[in-house]
């Protein structure tokens, strides 16, 4: 236990002898938890600043400490990493605050089968394989919020809860946020046979981005081509692009909530000899560096998901009691490039 070297002063804390050493709090619980790469002068600047405070570290907090896993989980529906591009981004985002900390991401990856998920949630806390866990994916009636208190396993959701829940949460904007300015620039530019091509229909984000794109265009007084549901693939918003277009009623702009799947449709409009964007325009969602090397460059929607996943890995450590800052996250952009046009 820590005394004070003065009787009735107060106790010195860890961030007492961060500050008189120069150093952040982390570097202060590597040195006395024996973790981490702290060069030699540093460490003995650190001891010596706990030796003038009379600082030495709570035993049961080193206790704690050690018996962590250090570690954090990431579940991911099959669907989810078949996102490709934006998943590698998440974790890359994630990884680069886990390392410096010595923190591994274990990734485990399921069918979207919700009963089996909870079981697995179940046995991640029973063998105390991780010190918490990334959500993602709010799904509409989620029961993972509830789990993971009852189990008393941290968490942090990377997006907007179904519905309000005191689980921390990452998403600097509302789920639906892009929608309307993606429409406006649509409408500016005289498009009104406007296609939308979603996510599932059981997942909060993606229905909230239904939802903005439905009220968008209804207060524009126009009644979309049509509002599709996907399971968020390439595979299979190629082939209800493959639809849209083979209709009589064709669109001639449409709204993807993901690059990958604005790209798949990319590709079905130039199998069927469809000039874009002169005869159809384009816009994902993500903000994916290869929407910039497409031909032409896809207008996107960012949403940074290196940042998305700084973040929540950074909220998740603080939970955790390690002494780090909160990543903040760029608000979402509209970028336009060369994907969208007047109609011809």
């Amino acid at each position: 236990m820590a005394s004070s070297s003065r009787s009735g002063s107060p106790r010195p804390t860890i961030g007492d002898v961060a500050a008189l050493a120069g150093v952040s709090r982390t570097a202060v619980s590597h040195v006395f938890n024996a973790t981490g790469s702290i060069s030699a002068p540093t460490a003995e600047r650190i001891r010596e600043a706990a030796r003038k405070l009379n600082w030495t570290p709570s035993s049961a907090a080193v206790a704690l400490r050690r018996a962590r896993a250090q570690a954090i989980g990431l579940v991911l529906t099959r669907g989810n990493t078949e996102l490709g591009l934006a998943t590698e981004a998440l974790i890359s985002g994630i990884e680069s605050v886990l390392s410096p900390l010595e923190y591994g991401l274990l990734l485990y990856e399921f069918d979207d089968d919700r009963a089996r998920e909870a079981a697995f949630y179940r046995k991640l806390a029973d063998a105390r394989r991780v010190d918490g866990v990334v959500l993602v994916d709010s799904v509409i009636g989620d029961l993972r919020f509830d789990l993971v208190r009852e189990l008393h396993l941290p968490a942090v959701l990377l997006g907007t809860p179904w519905h309000p829940d005191p689980i921390p949460h990452i998403d600097p904007d509302s789920p639906g946020s892009g929608v309307a300015e993606t429409v406006a620039h649509l409408l500016d530019l005289g498009h009104r046979a406007i296609a939308y091509v979603g996510g599932p229909a059981d997942r909060s984000q993606a229905l909230a981005r239904r939802t903005a794109f439905e009220k968008a265009v209804g207060d524009a007084g126009i009644t979309p081509i049509a509002v599709l549901d996907t399971d968020y693939t390439a595979r299979v918003a190629a082939g209800l692009t493959g639809e849209l277009l083979d209709a009589a009623d064709r669109p001639t702009a449409i709204v993807y909530a993901g690059d990958l799947m604005a790209i798949a449709g990319m590709q079905v409009a130039r199998r069927r000899g469809l000039r874009l964007p002169e005869d159809l325009s384009i816009v994902g969602f993500d903000g994916l560096a290869i929407g910039e090397l497409m031909e032409p460059e896809l207008t996107t929607v960012t949403r940074d998901p290196v940042g998305r996943g700084r973040a929540a890995a950074s909220m998740l450590l603080r939970l955790l009691g390690e002494d780090l800052p909160q990543h903040p996250v760029p608000p979402h952009e509209l970028v336009v490039r060369r994907s969208t046009a007047p109609p011809h």
